[in-house]
């Protein structure tokens, strides 16, 4: 799969962002979801925790942190959503279908972090 370009290289030059407008992670970057085991409901399934994937899209537009919100907290600051593509095998380590099998899921950006 080709590196696909910058997130910022699609904005005209001078444009100067927000904290958290500009995406962290570009399409076909490799990322890990995190491990945390917060208290309460959050919305990242407990089998994707710890799982690699590649950013197949950065959603748009930004949006607050469901999560710190839904607490009661209010988190004012918007960051992206990435929908992300998971090979089966990586989530199910017994999986033997095809090798080009894959879940598909939205992860928001707090729970990512970049895989070199």
């Amino acid at each position: 799969m080709e590196k696909a370009k910058s997130p910022s290289s699609r904005y005209a030059s001078g444009v100067v962002f927000a904290l958290g407008e500009q995406p962290v992670f570009a399409v076909g970057d490799r990322v890990r979801i995190g491990t945390r085991s917060p208290i309460g409901h959050y919305r990242v399934p407990t089998y994707l925790r710890g799982k690699t994937g590649v950013v197949t899209a950065i959603i748009t537009p930004v949006a607050v942190d469901n999560e710190e919100e839904g607490f009661g907290h209010d988190a004012g600051m918007k960051r992206h959503y990435y929908r992300l593509a998971l090979i089966m095998s990586e989530v199910w380590s017994h999986y033997s279908f095809s090798s080009r099998d894959s879940l598909h899921v939205e992860v928001f950006e707090n729970w990512l972090e970049r895989v070199v």
